[in-house]
């Protein structure tokens, strides 16, 4: 794996191990928005990403106003994969965009909003909810993407040219022909090769590393979590969580409430926080990756 190297423009060298520590979904319900304020306050984490179609969507952008530190970032949403709590593109109603499923929503799906939308239709998606949330007050520090589903051959230019319009970082992982494979690319992982390199050619973001924690095993949470940033190479990764308070809400959303509220209360405990102090990972945010690029 090659280092990236946009750590040497941040002031690291090869042997660091710079990390983001990244809250995924908020705005998803009200118990991730609570959670998001409880981990900014803590201090520990060092980014957060707001999906603008969901209902909760006015309360993240609320907070990112009362506490405008916050690197609050855009998770750009193409899909909705609960069954209980379903939404839909801000952008149209028009069927032939192909963003909606028989029942008016988006595609439980990668693969079928892949297969369905139609790409210009889905890029003006994607813009509307950075325009939403800029207009709603957040100071959007990159983009990312919901279930990666705009990591694909048919998106993938468009979504980094998104983030080169509005001067901000859009979120890509570095991978090899056989990480593609193992994140389920077929005959396209040579395109999405190819296509890679010609990105980080033209000075796109790349990470290295991309590791997330697990939504079925919330069971020794603090543990769990020290292991995984004891594991991180050196280079510069994206390590994300899915924090939520456990509500009625939270529980009623599905049955990965436990993890997600095992993520806040990992990372809201002083084993986690005194472990990232002390064990060499430079912690960086989304708004220092944002600073580069616009300088």
């Amino acid at each position: 794996m090659n280092f990236s190297p946009l750590l040497n423009h941040l002031g690291f060298d090869q042997n660091d191990r710079a990390v983001i520590i990244h809250t995924d979904d908020i705005g998803v319900s009200a118990a991730s928005v609570a959670a998001a304020r409880e981990l900014w306050g803590a201090g520990i984490i060092s980014s957060s990403a707001t999906m603008v179609p969901c209902t909760w969507f006015p309360a993240a952008a609320a907070l990112c106003r009362e506490i405008p530190h916050i690197d609050m970032g855009v998770h750009l949403t193409l899909t909705c994969e609960w069954s209980s709590m379903r939404w839909g593109p801000i952008s149209t109603r028009d069927p032939r965009s192909g963003l909606m499923d028989s029942e008016g929503y988006m595609y439980r799906t990668s693969r079928d909003a892949q297969a369905h939308a139609d790409p210009a239709a889905a890029i003006a998606e994607m813009e509307a909810q950075i325009r939403t949330a800029l207009d709603a007050g957040i100071d959007v520090t990159h983009i990312d993407t919901h279930m990666g589903t705009s990591f694909h051959p048919t998106l993938l230019p468009a979504y980094v040219e998104l983030g080169s319009k509005y001067k901000i970082p859009a979120m890509v992982p570095r991978l090899d022909e056989n990480g593609l494979r193992r994140w389920g690319f077929g005959d396209e992982a040579v395109q999405m090769l190819r296509m890679l390199a010609e990105l980080e050619e033209d000075g796109a973001v790349l990470f290295d590393h991309i590791v997330g924690m697990p939504l079925d095993k919330p069971e020794n949470r603090v543990e769990q979590v020290c292991a995984a940033l004891d594991s991180l190479p050196s280079g510069l990764s994206y390590f994300i969580i899915h924090p939520q308070h456990d509500t009625p809400e939270a529980r009623a959303m599905g049955r990965d409430y436990p993890s997600r509220a095992a993520d806040c209360a990992a990372f809201m405990d002083e084993r986690v926080r005194g472990h990232i102090r002390n064990t060499g990972l430079k912690v960086i945010g989304m708004r220092d990756l944002m600073n580069m690029v616009r300088e």
